[in-house]
């Protein structure tokens, strides 16, 4: 329900169904139209213009610019008017011109964006993709159906990724990066077609990470990189080392999960 009661500022030229759920202290700018099935967590701010269609469920303290398109049909031409669904989390900041889409029934009918991200102007989520936390997609990076992204994640500008591609946490892309295969934890990619470029450093250092993490993740990279290995042959050298390391564990476990294989 929205209204008077539930202390939200609702503008009367915005278009707001009535079936919509709407918690305390929400703003929703002029002309915004919000469809059925729709529920809006306390403190989240709607801009003008912004069009979202259930059903989909966003959390609390968000801000979503002018122009968004939240929650539309999924761009897949298998999709049939299903019922499928957006879940947004929590102190997302989303731009103006980003898209995103909802799941499809071939995979988990289910978008899924974690928290704390930020998604830049014209970024585009595609059907049943999965966003981590405290990701950055910068201006126009656009992810295909099915893509996974790990927490921690930066997408420089333009980057396009492939479908059913996952990015690992704390990896990198830069402006510009075509990713067609899965890009590993902490690496940092770029070019067209990507290819590695080393660790996330920098960001590693920015996110506490100490010298002797940061030391094991370069050993990992180059264990995958730079000994001339096959990926079998690296695999089994990071496997081995998993069990005492959390930061090897992490890398062990993506290569387990990858079916599209990896950037080399």
């Amino acid at each position: 329900m929205h209204g008077a009661e539930s202390l939200s500022v609702i503008d009367p030229r915005a278009a707001v169904d009535p079936s919509v759920e709407i918690g305390d202290d929400v703003v929703v700018g002029p002309f915004a139209v919000i469809g059925p099935d729709v529920t809006i967590g306390r403190g989240t701010r709607i801009g003008p213009h912004v069009v979202i269609r259930g059903p989909c469920e966003i959390g609390c303290d968000n801000h979503v610019f002018q122009f968004a398109s939240i929650g539309e049909d999924p761009q897949d031409k298998k999709y049939a008017g299903e019922t499928t669904y957006l879940q947004i989390g929590d102190r997302n900041r989303i731009r103006e011109f980003v898209t995103i889409h909802r799941g499809t029934v071939q995979d988990g009918s289910l978008t899924r964006i974690g928290s704390d991200n930020l998604l830049m102007a014209y970024a585009h989520v595609a059907h049943d993709c999965q966003i981590g936390d405290h990701t950055i997609m910068a201006n126009a990076a656009s992810l295909g159906g099915h893509v996974h992204v790990g927490d921690w994640a930066i997408l420089g500008g333009f980057t396009i990724v492939h479908q059913f591609c996952r990015l690992g946490a704390h990896c990198f892309t830069a402006m510009g990066s075509a990713v067609s295969k899965d890009v590993p934890p902490f690496v940092m990619v770029g070019g067209h077609p990507a290819k590695p470029h080393g660790i996330n450093s920098e960001g590693l250092r920015r996110r506490d990470f100490g010298a002797e993490q940061i030391a094991t993740v370069k050993r990992a990279y180059r264990t995958l990189y730079s000994f001339g290995l096959s990926l079998a042959e690296a695999r089994a050298q990071i496997d081995a080392a998993a069990a005492e390391n959390e930061e090897m564990r992490l890398f062990a476990e993506f290569l387990a999960a990858s079916n599209r294989s990896i950037i080399r």
